[in-house]
């Protein structure tokens, strides 16, 4: 392996997507619990309501910082490792990628700092307005990456003049099946991801009895109801891509011939990419039939009080969060590998998109993305859980000083 220049680049484009996909999930999933709860405190003056939307928002704050950096470094691997690839279909597949930057990192970020920076010095509603701009732009981001990904697996929208892709239907690229199906996929499955992890700490705080806004007992009946609701569509949106998954692009055979694609995909290397589709597969299904088992024992638990009391119940959710993220990266693995020898389907093979590295470049490459990621990563799970574990009291976003004692000024609701 160390001295096969293209596997080691794949290798680390698959590692460190994967790494980063944790944290935009997490993101998506978290951003519209924390608009709805953030809209139903400012319509009733609820302060419990609000301790939540602090809570559950500096948890928000540290994954997005993270989901950024390791975006910005992720375009950075595209155009180090895959020059080809832009090279080739610069003016089409990086046209969706560089929208998604301009509105994850300028747009996004930007209301995000009013929003963190603006506790009480704006209006409620103002200030709501400002998270209602970060959650769409965050589902706008992710719209945008998977355009560029349906691309891939399904080019649409451009011609080939003297061997550059040249955009000429924006609106065929917008309608690409292939990534309307994903996006449905994705923004089920990053709910389920969000929704488990507010099961998970929930389910922490509740074991120690640790519940004065009564946070947690929202979280975890949220999550109920999210998991056994969204199970199944998760799975209808990604079985359903299945139909493209050997299905040939509208635009196949203006790169190569007929027997020119045959020949490629006849000699190109499946047996790695086979065992790893493989691989992804088992463990999506695994992890998602467990999910799907998991949504109707909580709900049979609810009317019993155990969501709030049984302890040998609450201990297994604190390590719910393990199962879809599992899913996602498995599914993801499932559906790339399945692309393979190609990085855009019958136009640009995986070894012409790859920029020419010798071994050893390729493999400081490896060395130091990887090792980067894996650094960034720690940190960034280390403070998810340790902010996570102290509470509506110790998170970034927490009240200070004497306001932080107050009584909630409405009661408790149950849900």
């Amino acid at each position: 392996m160390l001295e096969d220049p293209l596997l080691l680049a794949r290798l680390q484009f698959a590692l460190t997507a994967a790494t980063h996909y944790m944290f935009v999930a997490l993101t998506l999933g978290l951003a519209p619990y924390i608009l709805v709860t953030q809209a139903v405190a400012a319509v009733r003056g609820d302060r419990s309501r609000m301790a939540a939307v602090r809570f559950w928002g500096g948890l928000y704050l540290v994954n997005y910082g993270m989901g950024v950096l390791s975006g910005l470094v992720m375009e950075l691997q595209l155009g180090l490792n895959w020059s080809g690839l832009q090279e080739v279909f610069g003016y089409s597949f990086a046209a969706p990628i560089a929208v998604e930057t301009m509105t994850a990192f300028f747009v996004e970020s930007t209301f995000l700092g009013l929003w963190v920076f603006g506790w009480d010095r704006m209006g409620r509603w103002a200030h709501l307005a400002c998270f209602a701009v970060v959650t769409t732009t965050a589902y706008a981001s992710a719209w945008w990456v998977l355009v560029a990904n349906g691309f891939l697996r399904h080019p649409v929208g451009f011609e080939t003049v003297d061997g550059v892709a040249h955009l000429t239907d924006p609106a065929a690229l917008l309608a690409n099946p292939a990534s309307a199906l994903a996006f449905g996929h994705v923004v089920t499955g990053a709910a389920l991801v969000g929704a488990l992890v507010i099961a998970a700490v929930s389910a922490y705080h509740l074991m120690r009895r640790d519940d004065p806004h009564g946070i947690f007992r929202r979280g975890v009946r949220y999550a109920a109801i999210t998991v056994t609701l969204l199970v199944l569509p998760v799975a209808a949106f990604g079985g359903t891509q299945f139909e493209y998954f050997g299905e040939a692009p509208p635009t196949s055979g203006l790169t190569y011939s007929a027997e020119e694609i045959a020949a490629i995909e006849a000699t190109a290397e499946g047996g790695a990419a086979e065992v790893a589709g493989l691989a992804g597969e088992t463990t999506m299904v695994l992890a998602w039939t467990l999910i799907a088992l998991m949504g109707p024992l909580m709900l049979l638990a609810w009317p019993f009080g155990g969501l709030d009391r049984w302890r040998w119940f609450l201990a297994p959710l604190v390590a719910a969060p393990l199962l879809p993220y599992a899913a996602s990266a498995g599914g993801w693995v499932f559906r790339e590998t399945g692309r393979q020898p190609w990085v855009v389907v019958h136009h640009l093979t995986t070894a012409d998109a790859m920029t020419p590295l010798s071994p050893g470049t390729a493999l400081v490459s490896f060395s130091l993305f990887t090792g980067a990621f894996a650094v960034l990563a720690s940190v960034t799970c280390w403070l998810l859980v340790r902010y996570a574990r102290l509470g509506p009291d110790g998170g970034p976003l927490a009240e200070r000083g004497e306001t932080a004692s107050e009584e909630p000024a409405a009661p408790v609701h149950p849900f």
